[in-house]
């Protein structure tokens, strides 16, 4: 009978431990997110980086009413996000250094993209569940990309979102691969070329540059122009669901694959192994998912966000991405992290 007792006491201490804290977390987390996004929507990051700024003076330059103006400041100081001393605000390191659209590590374009787009998606998640189709306002059988491209103003949104999305990633690859061993390299789907631009300034012996949809080129050709890059990386128009790729020492495809269902995935991954010369090597990178999809909890999510975006697309494991890399035809194949949830897979034709 103690025994019982005391088992009996043991389970009613544990449930009284448990918390629904984290739930409420996780649940409410859009509160959090949608308070960032908004401040970069604000340009709030790009008006500080100038210098601190007392509450009043910083609400009349952003606009803001003032019911909800300081509770907004102060609750971008609780998420880390702004630092305050009294009533005057300034940037975090990180703030200032990212969020800043005058700096050239400006990520806010990835954000804003959220912001404006992929918050509202995001909202008719479970309509995408039921039904298998993108919550994007295409209609059936229409691509997102062709509605992307159709206005010049969402190309260079998108643009610049793809920049946002991957500087972290060029500036990994740009110093964990040995460049050293190559002459060329093409990236593929470059948008407006963060990554060539990353490799290129490391690598002053590389030539190269970007191929993606002409409408794409005005956009790659300022960016690169930008850096003082152009007389080595030229825009390559085409496009490679209906074109052959241009051939380089190393082909990179950076969140490419995970747009696409299972057939163009593999039907590209050819595409790069015809076009490269022997020896040539293709880097694949995306959130790749971990083999036990336990782990790398943005790739999943970056795959819902496929689910919710795009006709098709998905992302994938190391061990499928390692699989459809053989079945294309790579030699030799290896898989390698290359910062936060990034990984890379490299085949050598």
């Amino acid at each position: 009978m103690d025994a019982t007792i005391t088992e009996v006491t043991k389970q009613a201490n544990d449930v009284a431990e448990l918390s629904p804290e984290s739930l409420m977390q996780l649940g409410l987390g859009f509160w959090a997110s949608k308070t960032l996004l908004s401040a970069v929507e604000l340009d709030l990051f790009t008006e500080l980086a100038a210098g601190p700024l007392e509450g009043e003076t910083l609400r009349n330059r952003l606009g803001l009413h003032e019911r909800g103006a300081q509770d907004f400041f102060d609750a971008l100081v609780a998420l880390r996000m702004l630092e305050r001393e009294g009533n005057v605000y300034c940037n975090t390191p990180v703030t200032d250094r990212y969020l800043d659209r005058n700096k050239s590590t400006y990520v806010g374009g990835m954000l804003a993209r959220a912001g404006q787009l992929l918050y509202a998606n995001w909202g008719s998640l479970t309509d995408a569940l039921r039904t298998g189709k993108p919550q994007n306002g295409t209609q059936d059988g229409e691509d997102l990309f062709d509605m992307l491209f159709s206005d010049p103003d969402k190309v260079k949104m998108f643009a610049q979102a793809m920049t946002g999305g991957s500087l972290q990633v060029a500036e990994a690859l740009a110093r964990h691969f040995p460049w050293a061993d190559y002459c060329t390299f093409i990236d593929i789907g470059t948008a407006e070329g963060r990554l060539p631009v990353e490799v290129g300034r490391a690598h002053p012996h590389l030539t190269g540059g970007g191929f993606d949809l002409p409408p794409m080129r005005p956009v790659f050709e300022a960016y690169v122009e930008r850096h003082a890059l152009a007389d080595r990386l030229r825009f390559y128009p085409g496009d490679f669901l209906a074109e052959p790729l241009p051939s380089a020492d190393v082909l990179v495809m950076g969140h490419i694959l995970h747009d696409w269902n299972l057939e163009v995935k593999r039907a590209l991954l050819v595409k790069a192994h015809s076009a490269l010369p022997k020896q040539g090597v293709l880097i694949v990178y995306d959130q790749i998912i971990d083999d036990e999809r336990r782990d790398n909890a943005a790739g999943l999510l970056m795959s819902l966000n496929m689910l919710v975006n795009t006709n098709g697309g998905f992302d994938y494991t190391r061990a499928d991405g390692m699989g459809w890399m053989r079945e294309a035809g790579f030699a030799e194949v290896r898989c390698e992290h290359l910062a936060g949830p990034h990984s890379m897979i490299v085949g050598i034709k």
